[in-house]
């Protein structure tokens, strides 16, 4: 080999090394920029849940936030989620993980929205509640499809106890009795989880055979039962008389649904002032007022609005560009 020949081997070689090292800084840049929305998903320092107010999703930072009051300033500064939840000493974040398949990262905070427990599941985060004494959470994820309002989906709910620890990572397991008789069907779906305050008692949607169905269940008992047909996402007033819920009441996809009042003593139930069609979960602010999530006048993110539970009143917009929304009391 002449020595024309041995330069151009050797600038080629380096040629090669260069071209490697510049694509390994490149993916280590890379890499690097897509771990920093996870680094800097973490809740600022200053901020926490101990001051009172309403926490939501701000739809513009995709952080939690917090209006103490109707007409006071946003504060920002918690974690980033995708579905947020709060009750008791402890809060639930959940937030989708890039890549495919589609995951969801579960994290279970304290008061000052440190990490407590952290869970990975597949599919789409969905909803997300946490009992009233913060002890046990449930979230939902989509595992196919993206909207309730499609037969093309299939949810994975799942329960944390933290304090067993123990964790039901998917609630199929649960015997479920409808109509009086144990039901055994490979469809069953679960969503929406509420928890009554005694930490055992809870309620969720059910669907299999096509239709949907309020559930009544006991962890200690390790049973559900199906209370009646037609309620999704029911969420259980304070005082543990009352199911909030959504009612399919049209077989239009763009609003199927409208948000009911269930008295769970005589089974009887009424539509709320809200005109429009409410796809959410809605939360109680207090044993009168409901807030749920509604598109907002972009078409893109959504309001937080508040309607009274019992009927008659108006809707009121409580927050523009929020969702997931849950009220924090003072200790006093």
């Amino acid at each position: 080999m002449n020595l024309r020949s041995r330069r151009l081997r050797l600038a080629f070689v380096l040629a090669a090394v260069l071209l490697l090292a510049g694509g390994s800084l490149g993916y280590v840049l890379h890499a690097r920029h897509r771990e920093r929305p996870l680094r800097q998903a973490a809740a600022d320092a200053s901020f926490g849940l101990e001051e009172p107010g309403l926490y939501f999703r701000d739809a513009a930072t995709g952080r939690v936030a917090r209006q103490p009051g109707q007409d006071a300033a946003r504060v920002t500064g918690g974690p980033s989620c995708d579905r947020f939840h709060t009750a008791g000493e402890h809060a639930l974040c959940l937030r989708g993980l890039p890549g495919t398949p589609a995951r969801t990262e579960a994290l279970v905070l304290d008061r000052r929205l440190r990490e407590v427990r952290r869970v990975t599941v597949p599919g789409i985060p969905n909803r997300a509640r946490v009992s009233a004494s913060g002890q046990l959470l449930s979230w939902t994820t989509f595992a196919t499809g993206d909207s309730y309002a499609t037969s093309a989906f299939s949810t994975r709910t799942s329960i944390l106890d933290l304090r067993t620890g123990y964790l039901v990572k998917s609630m199929e397991q649960i015997p479920l009795t409808l109509d009086g008789v144990r039901h055994h069907r490979p469809d069953v779906n679960y969503w929406g989880v509420t928890f009554a305050r005694d930490d055992n008692l809870f309620y969720a949607t059910v669907s299999t055979g096509g239709r949907t169905y309020l559930v009544e269940g006991d962890l200690r008992n390790w049973s559900a039962k199906a209370l009646r047909e037609n309620v999704e996402c029911p969420s259980l007033s304070p005082d543990g008389t009352r199911v909030a819920f959504k009612k399919r009441v049209s077989d239009d996809l763009r609003a199927p649904w409208r948000l009911y009042v269930l008295d769970l003593a005589t089974l009887r139930e009424h539509p709320t002032a809200e005109p429009h069609g409410v796809d959410d979960q809605a939360a109680w602010l207090d044993d009168s007022t409901l807030a749920y999530a509604l598109p907002g006048g972009d078409g893109r993110a959504q309001d937080i609005w508040s309607v009274p539970a019992d009927g008659p009143g108006a809707p009121r917009l409580l927050v523009t560009g929020g969702s997931s929304p849950a009220t924090v009391r003072g200790t006093s």
